[in-house]
């Protein structure tokens, strides 16, 4: 064998630069990259201005207040009343959202009735309505659940119907020539072509759902991230503060690459 081929790399393999070039135009290493690099400048903005705590912390201190507060304040629990505040009414949501969007996409009589109320309630900002379900509801977990439920329901309700409604009429068509019952089309043909649209109103729905439980909990709860949250502005613990907004940021982040794993094995799944 000649110097030459003994110096050249094998198939299928990469020299170093080339997979530094791969790694560094990954887009997971350039999206914590950036975010890196904004702590860094941070951190180091914080110290050269000599910045008070009172009105911006080091990043590297918000960390060790977040982990004093998971380990000797209970930050744990108010994360588990606060999720479970969101998923208790999103995933009724979920269901109640999905089963009339497909009956008002089939239906035109459902369409009708529903359709007119919904227009009149979706662009309706629902914080208003907290004083409102706090006169009916009181503050326990009704009301918190009611109000996950109005943040995901209406998003999911309209693009469930848009969905359903763009589906392929040939293969409704060719569903009715196999004689296909009309919950079997339902089933396997109109859900299957809606559920990217569903996806995109359970993001939608779910941030909202996010959103409306915590502005609940900082207005009358008593315990959750939101009513962390509110207490920590109150006593001026900025850093407490910046814990909080950290834990429900990872928190989106989170559901968002999560929806994202999900939304592709459904997508094998539409495949099939």
């Amino acid at each position: 064998m000649s110097d030459s081929a003994a110096l050249t790399p094998a198939a299928g393999t990469q020299t170093r630069p080339a997979r530094w070039r791969a790694l560094a135009g990954d887009r997971r290493v350039i999206g914590w990259g950036f975010l890196l690099t904004i702590l860094v400048v941070w951190e180091l903005a914080v110290v050269l201005r000599d910045i008070s705590p009172l009105y911006l912390p080091k990043p590297t201190r918000i960390i060790a207040v977040l982990v004093n507060e998971f380990a000797t304040r209970d930050l744990g629990a108010d994360l588990a009343r606060t999720l479970y505040r969101i998923f208790a009414g999103f995933f009724i949501a979920l269901g109640a959202g999905i089963l009339l969007g497909v009956f008002m996409a089939v239906s035109k009589t459902v369409d009708a009735m529903a359709d007119i109320l919904i227009a009149a309630l979706y662009p309706l900002p629902k914080v208003t309505l907290i004083p409102l379900l706090i006169i009916w509801l009181g503050t326990g977990g009704p009301f918190m659940l009611t109000i996950s439920f109005l943040g995901a329901f209406f998003p999911i309700v309209i693009n469930t119907v848009m969905g359903v409604r763009q589906c392929d009429k040939g293969l409704i068509l060719a569903a009715r020539d196999l004689n296909a019952k009309t919950s079997t089309i339902i089933r396997r043909v109109l859900i299957p072509s809606a559920v990217p649209s569903i996806f995109a109103g359970i993001r939608i729905g779910l941030g909202v759902s996010i959103i409306l439980v915590v502005a609940a909990e900082m207005v009358v709860a008593r315990d959750g991230l939101g009513a962390r949250l509110f207490l920590a502005g109150q006593l001026l613990e900025t850093e407490v503060v910046f814990a909080v907004l950290i834990v429900l940021a990872l928190l989106g982040i989170v559901i968002t690459k999560g929806l994202d794993l999900v939304d592709a094995r459904l997508s094998l799944w539409r495949a099939n």
